[in-house]
């Protein structure tokens, strides 16, 4: 299974990362030309909260793009939310699981993103770059998010 870890520690317990990842998303997500999810872009994401809530971005036309649904929703500690590309087809999806694990007076996040192999090497999304390259420069891209998460929640 193609799949992405990165981790992060921060200054601040579980609850309240689980909280800005959630509810703060929008303000310490920065978005990326090569890892957009509608071509368009730009647009603010949320989060519905609980289990079964939407994963969205708002563009600035006020059209809501459905990035993902809720499957697990454990304020403080685990969060698993699918993820797809306006551009995916019915079977291409990919899935991220967020931990939040207590280390003395910090957290540690780690996000998976994994079920990259049911998207073509040749799709858009991965910009048909191997495997390996691409799963490189996507990790990359969620490293720089959780630094500006760990600003956020520092």
């Amino acid at each position: 299974m193609s799949k992405i870890i990165v981790s992060v520690r921060v200054a601040a317990d579980p609850h309240d990362a689980f909280d800005v990842f959630t509810r703060e998303i929008a303000l310490w997500w920065k978005p990326d030309d090569f890892f957009r999810f509608t071509p368009r872009g730009g647009g603010v994401l949320s989060f519905e909260p609980g289990e079964g809530g939407r994963f969205i971005e708002t563009l600035p036309s006020g059209t809501i793009f459905v990035i993902g649904r809720v499957q697990v929703w454990e304020p403080g500690k685990r969060l698993v939310f699918g993820w797809r590309q306006a551009t995916f087809t019915g079977d291409q999806n990919t899935q991220v699981e967020v931990r939040f694990e207590p280390i003395a007076a910090e957290t540690r996040i780690t996000v998976e993103h994994r079920g990259w192999d049911t998207v073509p090497q040749t799709h858009v999304a991965r910009h048909t770059w191997p495997d390996m390259l691409f799963l490189e420069r996507h990790g990359r891209w969620w490293r720089v998010l959780l630094g500006e998460l760990a600003k956020r929640a520092g």
